[in-house]
């Protein structure tokens, strides 16, 4: 695991290029990789149980145990049932309603008749779930020593969108992962990776320092090269998935897959749903019918417009080392499609796969999925609908005022947001930043409209948030990175995502840094107005168990813009002076008292120590004493 990114990405670009050469080899490669790692564990294993039996047997022929026996035997012990623990890698089981032959046999005959042409294991189970996807999960039942229980998970909405013909290429890509020898060699490095991931993690927070000793420097050299090894393979298993359903299905039909489901993913998340949402606006509660309005929508067509765009979306992005699964782009090219002029609009579906195999079950199964989501959106649905009406009546407020503050100005456009979207709030946000030019989330907004629509003007506006708050950095690169990307300037969209990581590993130190405070941290007296100490001081001052309350800040290394302050309680005298006392006043302060700005809280004991000496010392930094 000590490998950077960067590392990663050059070693998986190597061996790729060495898969593709000698693509027997390399899966020679894999398998030796993974019976040394196998060979590792069951040595050092072996070594363990060995010596905890001698350490049994030497207690046995002196006839006595004294401590240095028994530390050497929970010395060898621990660490080795720690290893068994390792290798006995739990599986969840995947959720979803369970098929019953009987109940819907096509879908069975639909799966046997694949599972046969492709020579590939039977189902244990078939569920079928809400989700807009299909999936083959094996969960061993041994753990790392395999007996698969074998689950084929079909989507509802998935069979809404999708032809009879166009469901079996589907199928045939998923069973194809079940197919011949491979899957077996695969589901096995997959296991075999899966634990190594988790010995190295409990290892790591083990405290035995004897535990680390055994496998540190072993694991450091060998999970990095294993992960990339079996990063390509698994990689590799996509592809021979799609050349299973291209025998299967034929090419058109694979092709017409994987657009419809670039396609209608996108509409579910940007359209459909959003449309099921706004409805909260003026409805106080869900409504009944959400996955029947689904199956009607995912049938239809697609407007041209709205699929052009995000068939270029689909084809601008690219493989990443972030994900086993190739882009549509490459995915498309290798099953032999490589002009844009192949790429078809997918047609209105006039009988739908889920008509064909669910019949008249159908129904039923669209009753039982809106009922459960509606049941699951109850609760924050009328939150929101509770909010919203209070948010109309703000605004309604608003726009009876016959001239409005800056802070109103952008109240409203925040408001219109809410209540009718970005696209009609965008008039407000210029108008807040006529004002107001560097209002940080009126540039962002608006920045994210106009790249939303391909307007490159949108790239200052969020330059210009990001700038000053570095909570949103990884949010507004990303939304750079999609729009350079959509325009097919991939290098700038690299700088962007690189950007964002070297931000997110300075969040990551920010996020130390103010975890404490201690008496080796350097404080400076606070910066905060008389207003905000004098409303902080009347807070504190309900609290009659409080003796004296100190008020600092720390230096901070990371974002030292962002103010960051530690506010110190000393109990009196006469409060027993508990663990649970001190933890319970804490508690109290940080969730009824308002801070200006992100604050540490500690209560300290009545003895005096090295933090209370060093925070009382610094200039201005007692604000209550009672």
């Amino acid at each position: 695991m000590a490998i950077t990114q960067e590392q990663f990405d050059h070693l998986i670009k190597k061996l790729e290029g060495f898969s593709q050469r000698s693509p027997q080899s390399y899966r020679f490669r894999v398998a030796l990789l993974a019976v040394l790692g196998y060979g590792y564990i069951f040595l050092i294993l072996a070594g363990l149980l060995v010596g905890v039996g001698l350490v049994i047997w030497l207690a046995l022929s002196v006839r006595r145990v004294n401590s240095f026996i028994v530390q050497l035997f929970f010395l060898l012990l621990i660490p080795a049932w720690m290893i068994l623990r390792s290798l006995w890698v739990t599986f969840p089981p995947p959720e979803g309603l369970r098929l019953d032959r009987r109940q819907v046999p096509r879908v069975f005959a639909l799966v046997d008749e694949l599972t046969t042409k492709l020579e590939a294991p039977k189902f244990d189970n078939i569920l079928l779930t809400s989700d807009f996807n299909a999936a083959v999960v094996q969960v061993p039942r041994l753990g790392i020593f395999g007996w698969q229980e074998n689950y084929l998970i079909l989507g509802l909405p998935l069979l809404q969108a999708m032809t009879l013909d166009q469901v079996k290429a589907v199928l045939a890509h998923e069973i194809g992962h079940l197919s011949g020898n491979h899957s077996r060699f695969a589901g096995w490095i997959y296991r075999l990776r899966k634990t190594w991931y988790q010995l190295y993690d409990r290892i790591h927070q083990s405290d035995r320092e004897g535990t680390s000793i055994l496998f540190d420097r072993f694991l450091g050299w060998y999970y990095p090269l294993f992960n990339a090894y079996s990063f390509v393979l698994a990689r590799q298993d996509e592809y021979e998935a799609d050349r299973c359903a291209v025998e299967l299905a034929g090419k058109q039909n694979v092709a017409d897959v994987l657009i419809n489901v670039e396609l209608k993913s996108r509409f579910l998340a940007r359209e459909f749903w959003s449309t099921i949402y706004e409805k909260v606006e003026h409805q106080a509660d869900p409504p009944d019918n959400a996955y029947s309005l689904m199956s009607t929508a995912l049938k239809g067509a697609i407007a041209e417009e709205k699929s052009q765009q995000w068939m270029q979306e689909a084809l601008a992005e690219e493989t990443t080392n972030a994900d086993t699964h190739p882009c549509f782009r490459d995915r498309l090219s290798a099953i032999g499609l490589i002009s844009d002029r192949d790429l078809v609009q997918p047609a209105p579906v006039e009988i739908s796969a889920a008509d064909q195999l669910l019949g008249d079950t159908a129904q039923q199964f669209i009753a039982e999925f809106s009922q459960s989501w509606k049941e699951s959106q109850a609760t924050p649905w009328r939150q929101r609908y509770a909010y919203l009406s209070e948010v109309r009546t703000k605004l309604d407020a608003l726009e009876q005022l016959p001239e409005l503050s800056d802070a109103e100005r952008w109240e409203r456009a925040y408001y219109v947001m809410e209540l009718q979207g970005s696209e009609a709030a965008v008039p407000y946000f210029k108008e807040v930043l006529a004002k107001q030019p560097n209002h940080i989330a009126a540039n962002y907004h608006l920045g994210e409209v106009l790249l939303s629509k391909g307007d490159a003007t949108g790239i200052d506006h969020v330059e210009r948030a990001i700038a000053q708050q570095p909570n949103i950095v990884i949010d507004g690169c990303k939304l750079l990175h999609d729009f350079y990307a959509q325009q097919g300037e991939s290098e700038k969209a690299e700088q962007c995502h690189d950007r964002a990581e070297k931000h997110y590993h300075l969040m990551q130190k920010a996020e130390q840094e103010r975890e404490s405070v201690t008496s080796e941290d350097e404080l400076k007296p606070h910066t905060f107005t008389a207003e905000e100490v004098d409303a902080l001081r009347k807070q504190l001052a309900t609290y009659p168990e409080i003796k004296e309350a100190y008020l600092v800040e720390k230096v901070l290394a990371y974002f030292p813009e962002s103010r960051f302050c530690a506010l110190a309680i000393v109990r009196k005298e006469n409060v027993a002076d508990s663990q649970e006392g001190a933890q319970a006043l804490f508690q109290k302060i940080a969730d009824d008292t308002e801070f200006p700005c992100e604050a540490y809280i500690v209560v300290l004991q009545n003895k005096t120590g090295e933090l209370r000496k060093k925070i009382s010392s610094v200039e201005g930094s007692l604000i209550l004493q009672s």
